[in-house]
């Protein structure tokens, strides 16, 4: 058979030695021309890459590749696209298999599902998005192994399997300079659902209209989990013991009591939200082993670039949270602290709106808002227009951005890298945005 790889990206990669193992006739097909391939390999790079295509008969493409570009030179190979995701669902050993999707707090919840379920005895393999392609492991999957997968909109948007437990969080406009719409979004969305059968587990989050909305294309059995009072859930099943909430400062799951919110080693309210969606998506799975549970949920302070603590100098303590690339991951983040805060916000443009972040700005006790990046006028207009003032440019690098927020910090202030945008137009990614905060942090003097 001849398979194309189009992306030869991390996904891609591995995408690649999965099917030459199976001794299929492999060509590597990439916009760039400056990458490593393997000696020997077939290959078509620069910009005809998604040229001629209707001669392969499976073309596995990386995430990050819409469909409808594939199309655009190709029309007649819908047939024949295809991912690492979908290739997972269809030949995994096991079907014990948890999706996660949502636009903040999928690789928070993705990992306290493994950790809850790993503290319950089970063997798990954790990847998707998260950064491990599920390909890589498919080989040491057994069929009574759970593998948990975050999964986003650019995975799911031709995903034509969905998990026998799936969970949907929060979901707000995210990656419209990707997606054509925001239905386009929220339809990619609800792949993970829609091919469920009425035997199947799907989590919705009871405050998330959205979710709500995706969550209803399953057929399958409706959980849910809340954080705040609300008086309905819009149509679907609010079944006691398939319900986790927070009550009078509790997690509670169906009846029983697992901890008190102040116990969560994760920092703020918004982690309420992830650690009741990996309850719900875990307590029948486990025979609602309690211990388990709370043994996770208050040991688990969090993974890198959430809400990391870099380093206290001088009584002002820095915060790396690279990771948050949304309007709304920032909101979230400033609201954690009650300390005065100096923000670091700004970044490429995502296509999304900054209002709603500058209305949380104005309110939570943010000293100084330093803009960075092409989307800093922008945000400065939506800081103005809520009439926020204490505006200040940081620089087009790392270290300078970092100098400038100390010198506007005081003891008993938090300096919070989280920029409610994507890194792109000055970093490579999140992570190397994170590096060169921590590095400038720590090797700032006395």
């Amino acid at each position: 058979m001849k398979v194309a790889i189009l992306g030869y990206d991390t996904e891609g990669k591995v995408s690649y030695e999965y099917f030459k193992a199976q001794g299929h006739d492999v060509t590597i097909c990439d916009q760039k021309t400056d990458i490593e391939i393997p000696e020997g390999a077939d290959s078509v790079l620069g910009p005809d890459y998604l040229k001629d295509l209707d001669r392969f008969d499976v073309l596995v493409r990386t995430p990050g590749l819409k469909p409808s570009l594939i199309l655009e030179n190709n029309p007649t190979v819908a047939d024949k696209i295809t991912s690492g995701t979908n290739e997972f669902f269809k030949a995994s050993p096991t079907k014990n298999i948890i999706g996660v999707t949502g636009t903040k707090g999928k690789g928070t919840t993705s990992t306290l599902i493994t950790k809850i379920l790993e503290a319950a005895g089970n063997k798990v393999f954790l990847g998707g998005n998260i950064g491990v392609p599920a390909l890589s492991f498919i080989q040491e999957v057994t069929v009574d192994d759970w593998v948990v997968l975050e999964l986003s909109s650019f995975q799911l948007i031709d995903c034509k399997y969905s998990p026998n437990a799936a969970v949907c969080l929060m979901v707000v406009p995210e990656h419209l300079n990707w997606h054509a719409d925001m239905a386009e979004y929220l339809d990619a969305k609800r792949q993970l659902f829609a091919h469920q059968t009425p035997e199947d587990l799907a989590i919705y989050n009871a405050c998330s209209e959205n979710s709500i909305e995706i969550v209803r294309s399953s057929p399958g059995v409706k959980g849910w989990y809340q954080t705040k009072p609300i008086n309905h859930l819009v149509g679907l099943s609010q079944e006691p013991e398939r319900g986790v909430r927070v009550e009078n400062g509790h997690i509670v799951a169906a009846n029983e009591e697992i901890c008190s919110v102040d116990e969560l080693a994760l920092l703020g309210e918004h982690n309420w939200d992830n650690v009741c969606a990996a309850i719900a998506a875990t307590w029948e799975i486990i025979g609602h082993d309690r211990e388990a549970v709370r043994q996770v949920v208050t040991t688990f302070s969090g993974l890198e670039h959430r809400l990391e603590l870099v380093r206290t100098l001088n009584g002002v303590a820095y915060y790396d949270d690279s990771f948050g690339t949304t309007p709304e991951t920032a909101m979230v983040a400033i609201e954690a602290f009650e300390e005065p805060k100096i923000v670091i916000l700004g970044g490429s443009d995502k296509g999304t709106s900054f209002d709603e972040l500058a209305r949380t700005v104005k309110s939570h006790h943010v000293k100084f808002a330093i803009l960075i990046g092409e989307t800093a006028p922008a945000i400065e207009k939506a800081l103005i227009g809520a009439g926020y003032a204490t505006i200040v440019h940081g620089g087009d690098n790392m270290t300078d951005i970092v100098a400038t927020a100390k010198s506007f910090a005081e003891s008993g202030d938090v300096v919070l890298l989280s920029t409610g945008c994507a890194s792109f137009d000055l970093f490579k990614d999140y992570k190397d945005r994170a590096a060169q905060f921590q590095q400038a942090v720590n090797s700032l003097a006395q």
